[in-house]
């Protein structure tokens, strides 16, 4: 899909659209960064993005990412940056909306190929 630069997306309308966990959704790409929307519940994979930094910003609900040595908790309006290379975790207790910044043709599980590794280029 090609992108939409020049118009207006409303977050909560794609949200709407999303109706599956872990299986994040593009909204919009700069340059060769996409925007990626996702809904958490439950616990997702240990994995790492060896070649890219991973933004997570909450927008509606709480979330937490777990690491080897520590936990962050996040909640709407919160960002968190995962530096490339750092095994983690993310999980939420209850349904979390998440957007998701990083390049395109990030698979969402890292080199980890499971049953929650998705498509890493599907539009909505």
């Amino acid at each position: 899909m090609e992108s939409s630069l020049d118009k207006l997306i409303n977050i909560n309308e794609k949200f709407k659209k999303i109706d599956k966990f872990w299986s994040p959704r593009v909204i919009e790409q700069m340059n060769n960064y996409q925007f990626k929307l996702a809904k958490f519940k439950g616990e997702f994979t240990w994995h790492n993005h060896k070649e890219t930094d991973e933004v997570f910003i909450v927008i509606d609900g709480k979330m937490n990412i777990e690491f080897r040595d520590k936990v962050v908790s996040l909640e709407a309006g919160e960002l968190f940056v995962v530096a490339k290379g750092i095994e983690h975790k993310p999980y939420a207790e209850n349904e979390c909306n998440v957007m998701i910044i990083e390049p395109a043709g990030t698979v969402n599980t890292g080199e980890e190929l499971s049953d929650l590794t998705a498509a890493s280029d599907e539009w909505i």
